[in-house]
């Protein structure tokens, strides 16, 4: 099992597993679980207390209990020691594209691969230049051996892709297709999936060597989402499986909440999303989600927001933020995109992200035309481990994905086709005068 140090104050800390252990003058005095406890460390020697006080090391809570509250950055494994910088775990489907025109009277389709998960390793790669994977599944046949190839073009790593033997017809397993269509004007964008029974959908735990991953190989960042955990039972097992083996080897999670009622409401609607969700949420260290996705797959209210979830008050939702992090005190990071839409073509945009107490907004991107939204949340997503992997600055990290998400909307398909000139061009105010 692995350690390394980290300076803080005077303190030396020791991370292994789930474990802080915190050394003062080399003696060991205490210990916590940080997913039970959220950065509490009591402190069973007084004159080690006083020490940590005088250091100025935390904040007293608690007289009686000698209890300390300490404030931290996130905690990111170097590069040295892992093989990959993220790994993603979700189902990437065959996008088919009507452009400018309706599923129902299409013609031809333009295809591309997609998935709410692998959208993230697939921008942190392409765009930021990091090493990323996927671990997923596809039908030995040539529609799966496509989108291998869509994988292989975006530089995503294939190396924990399972394959499974095609019967013929897809009567047991298949590959997901997504029919997408984009929207305009007064008409919104429609995604039509067709991915009952895919070999994504029927990975259950033990599939996956989540030691040799997390243990062996090593992984900075681990990303999954509620769109998987709603695939299938089993999806939603191996998920639970997969979030535990992360925290195990000190790999940080996320988790993008991702609520779509069409994936629950032949499994237990409302409530089944909320159990699966709250039960992944334990080991969850960013949360990812808009108000809806809080509301419908945690079960906490966000006050002044409209039936159609098309406008709400940032003071409610800074308070609800505050609650879920009270409940769930193992998320050390919440965000959200902000998405006003004035028409499918037409967004205000912007981000919101709550670490280590504070909040931080992104900059505002009013009147945002947009070209295909699809992907934008996912884009948002990479965008904001990006800023935590390589600056560990949670307003670097809005900002990051804030702009890598309004990017991605301008052009088509679900993956970002932007460079990281580009998006630190947006974030230091660059508008869209010709490039020569």
């Amino acid at each position: 099992m692995g350690f390394w140090d980290l300076r803080w104050d005077g303190a030396e800390v020791f991370i292994a597993r789930n474990t802080w252990v915190v050394q003062f003058l080399g003696a060991e005095l205490s210990w916590m679980d940080r997913r039970s406890t959220g950065g509490a460390i009591v402190f069973q020697d007084s004159a080690a207390f006083a020490h940590a006080r005088m250091l100025g090391t935390g904040t007293l809570i608690n007289k009686q209990r000698s209890t300390l509250f300490f404030t931290m950055s996130l905690i990111i494994k170097p590069k040295s020691e892992c093989a990959f910088d993220q790994i993603s775990l979700g189902e990437v489907m065959l996008r088919l594209d009507p452009g400018e025109g309706r599923i129902r009277t299409a013609r031809q389709f333009a295809v591309w691969e997609g998935g709410g998960e692998y959208n993230t390793s697939r921008g942190l790669r392409k765009c930021f230049g990091y090493k990323t994977a996927v671990v997923t599944a596809f039908v030995d046949n040539e529609v799966g051996h496509l989108v291998e190839d869509f994988i292989m073009q975006g530089g995503v790593a294939t190396d924990f892709i399972q394959w499974r033997e095609d019967d013929g017809i897809g009567r047991t397993v298949r590959n997901g297709l997504n029919f997408t269509e984009r929207g305009f004007g007064i008409r919104g964008a429609v995604g039509n999936p067709d991915r009952g029974n895919t070999a994504a959908s029927q990975l259950k735990p033990g599939d996956v060597d989540w030691d040799h991953i997390f243990g062996k190989l090593g992984v900075r960042w681990f990303h999954t989402g509620g769109i998987y955990a709603a695939l299938s039972e089993t999806t939603a097992a191996l998920t639970v499986e997969a979030v535990k083996a992360a925290n195990k080897y000190g790999t940080v999670v996320s988790y993008d909440l991702n609520y779509r009622p069409s994936l629950w409401k032949s499994i237990g609607g409302l409530a089944k999303a909320q159990e699966v969700n709250r039960e992944i949420a334990k080991y969850v260290d960013v949360m990812i989600g808009n108000e809806e996705d809080f509301t419908a797959s945690l079960g906490f209210e966000v006050e002044g927001v409209d039936h159609n979830i098309s406008n709400i008050e940032l003071d409610a939702f800074k308070a609800m933020i505050e609650t879920a992090v009270k409940e769930f005190p193992n998320f050390k990071v919440a965000a959200t995109t902000l998405r006003g839409v004035i028409s499918a073509t037409v967004n205000d945009w912007s981000a919101i992200l709550w670490h280590d107490g504070q909040f931080h907004e992104s900059r505002k991107y009013p009147g945002l035309e947009i070209m295909d939204r699809v992907g934008g949340g996912d884009s948002f997503a990479s965008g904001l481990q990006f800023g935590f992997l390589e600056f560990n600055d949670a307003q670097k990290a809005v900002e990051y994905g804030a702009a890598h998400g309004a990017l991605a909307s301008t052009t088509p398909g679900d993956t970002s086709m932007v460079t990281r000139k580009e998006v630190e061009k947006q974030i230091g105010g660059g508008g869209a005068r010709v490039v020569r």
